[in-house]
């Protein structure tokens, strides 16, 4: 039987092939340090990459019955800017309906497309790395105030350290991902052995 879902090692080397993944010595904005760094959309800006991800996950979806068994009037959504490819590729995967996406304005997020109680479909909402879970958690709380059911969540990455489910609903990746971050000096064997720092975005 073929596999129609790349294992975690594959998906990870085309992580590292895009430069979506890489090895160092990184420091967020918040001044923790880490030994590794994820830059996603690298991955997404090539067509047949996004594709292969996108049908990835769309998959792991697919052979969930409760999930399948509502398509195609589902909708698909994105709670950033950064899953918005995932989600384009998500919905025209599954054939789904709808799409939305939020963004954080003023520190709440909402949607950047006007929505009416009762317009969305049933959810799955997708995003490219989940790193804590606070904005999918976000976009849960922000569709079901809009009258809506979330029925999936997915992603490409998920630090180890995030939720494994949320309100209910199991998470799904394609990578679980162990992560590391460090304080300063204290604890960072890059510190201690003087490698230079790279500071990132988060």
């Amino acid at each position: 039987m073929v596999n129609l879902i790349p294992s975690p090692d594959q998906i990870m080397q085309i992580l590292k092939r895009t430069g979506a993944y890489r090895e160092g010595h990184f420091v967020y904005p918040s001044g923790k340090h880490t030994p590794h760094y994820f830059q996603m959309p690298l991955a997404f800006r090539y067509y047949d990459t996004a594709r292969v991800l996108a049908v990835a996950l769309s998959r792991k979806f697919r052979v969930d019955r409760d999930t399948s068994s509502q398509l195609p009037k589902v909708a698909v959504i994105s709670p950033s800017s950064g899953g918005i490819p995932v989600a384009f590729g998500v919905r025209e995967a599954l054939n789904a309906e709808q799409i939305y996406w939020a963004e954080r304005e003023e520190g709440k997020r909402m949607f950047r497309q006007y929505v009416n109680q009762g317009e969305i479909n049933p959810c799955i909402i997708v995003d490219d790395i989940i790193r804590t879970g606070s904005a999918i958690e976000e976009t849960v709380g922000l569709v079901k105030e809009l009258g809506a059911q979330v029925i999936g969540c997915g992603t490409i990455v998920r630090f180890k350290t995030a939720p494994e489910s949320i309100d209910g609903v199991e998470v799904k990746s394609l990578v679980d991902f162990e992560s590391h971050l460090y304080d300063p000096s204290e604890d960072c064997k890059d510190c201690k052995e003087g490698v230079p720092e790279e500071h990132v975005r988060f």
